[in-house]
Parts: structure tokens; sequence; C-alpha cells
């Protein structure tokens, strides 16, 4: 089991990121579907009474969605996995400020392989020792990585002058560009995501390498959609969850409709 703490700073308050993210992850979404592959929703509704983080939150948004990927993972996997085994099903319990994700693969590995994705956002500059209230063996385990979307590296296959922190003004807000290091000292607002990511994998001989891609594969997502946030803000800034509402409906009709044509899009196994 393999289990990092990515933080990441963002110049945004708490409450602009919640519409932020939902505006990103449905963008990123028809961005990752075509040729078969990408993002199925089988389930987008309110839930309650489902206790998170030690009772503290309770309530908020569930979501049921398959992935279907093939070429999106890396080719040893391929070359093990059988046809059509390849979809991993999402379900995440948005109850903002904090969200769990679980994945899984439900159709082939069973309860052999489990990622667990737990974020708390919280108005701060990403120095709270133990945002997820961790003991024990967890606790020992955790591994801290800071994540800086202005200075951090990408690969140049994700790089996009348009999505570069350090070249974007937001017209909306003033905020930007990102420049230096330790930018956020000068920012304000400042918020920090404390994205909690355990892994398993049980498949004897590759259970080490897999996990330890699975988690460099999440802080390359996490560094990616970051950027996105924060230079797409004046296309979600302004809007409210209602407006969110409403996109995700109409990119739920989009998904089903891009994943069954044209080519695979978005990011590549290797």
């Amino acid at each position: 089991m393999l289990v990092k703490e990515f933080r990441v700073v963002l110049p945004l308050t708490v409450e602009e990121y919640q519409v932020a993210q939902l505006y990103s992850v449905a963008e990123a979404s028809k961005n990752e579907t075509g040729g078969g592959e990408g993002v199925e929703v089988l389930k987008n509704e309110p839930f309650d009474n489902h206790p998170l983080l030690g009772d503290r939150f309770s309530k908020g948004q569930y979501t049921y969605k398959i992935y279907h990927l093939k070429s999106k993972v890396p080719s040893f996997i391929r070359l093990l996995a059988p046809e059509g085994s390849l979809e991993v099903h999402e379900e995440a319990w948005n109850a903002y400020p904090y969200c769990r994700t679980i994945i899984t693969n439900p159709g082939y590995m069973k309860k052999n392989f489990v990622i667990c994705i737990e974020t708390l956002h919280v108005a701060d500059t990403g120095n709270m020792e133990n945002a997820h209230e961790l003991t024990g063996e967890k606790f020992k385990l955790r591994e801290v990585v800071p994540i800086d979307i202005a200075n951090d590296p990408v690969k140049s296959s994700d790089y996009k002058a348009d999505e570069d922190p350090t070249k974007f003004r937001s017209e909306k807000t003033g905020r930007g560009p990102l420049v230096g290091p330790e930018w956020w000292k000068k920012c304000d607002p400042v918020m920090t995501c404390y994205k909690l990511v355990t892994c398993e994998f049980k498949w004897f001989g590759l259970q080490t390498r897999v996990e330890k891609f699975i988690q460099d594969i999440e802080r390359r997502l996490f560094t990616n959609f970051h950027r996105q946030v924060f230079c797409w803000m004046d296309r979600w800034h302004g809007m409210t969850m209602d407006d969110i509402r409403r996109l995700e409906d109409k990119t739920k009709d989009e998904l089903d409709s891009q994943r069954q044509q044209g080519e695979v899009r978005g990011t590549k196994g290797e």
C-alpha cells in the first residue's frame, strides 16, 4: 500500500474552488472522451447520511462514473489484462469542502485494486500537519508531496501555452500570472487542496511497480488539472451551483454521444 498526500496551493477562495473544480471536471471529461473510450456518467444525485472524515461531513452530491480506458493504461498492463477488462469504476461523495472518491476495477481485479482519494479544501498555504486526521500505520506511511502549479515540470505532450499559470492573467479578477518561487506568499486569496491518495494493487510481482505508476499518474493529473482550473478562471468565475448542475446534465449527454464516435482523445498510457 502506498499513501501520499498531495498539497496543491491555489490563488482562489474555498468557495470559488467548488465551482471551479466541477466546471473543470466537466470540461476535462470531454477532452478525454472519444473513439470508444472516455467517461460514462451513470449517476449524479444528492446524498444524505453518509458520514465522512469522522462524521464531520455527511451530505452532498454522489456521482458514479465508468472510465473506458484501454489506450490510457501502461503498456505492460494492456499486455496482461484480458480484452474488455480495462474499465475503471469511480464512486465519489462530494460533501464539499470534503470529498471522497473510490476507484475500482470490479470486472477483473475486484478487491485486489482500490484507489481512495480523499480531499479537504482549506483556506491556508498548505501547512496543516494532519488534515485527514490520520493515525497509526497510515500516518507513518504517508508521504507529503507539494504540487506547485506554476513551477513544477509538466510533460511536453501535456503542455499548453494557454494553460500555463506563469503566463495567464485573469481579466475578471486580475489574478496571475503566478511568477517566482513561493508565489502564493504574494496572493490573496489563497487555499490548499489536501489530496490523500491511498493505493492498493495486489498482483504478485507487479504490486510495487503498479502502485508507484498510479501515484505518478495521480501527481501528473493533479498538476495538469489544477493548472487548467486556474487558467480557465475567466470561464467559470461568476457561475453558480445551479449553472454547474445544468452544465453537468448537458455534459453527460455530450459524453454519451462523443464516446461512440471520432478518435481516442486525451492522456495516453505509456
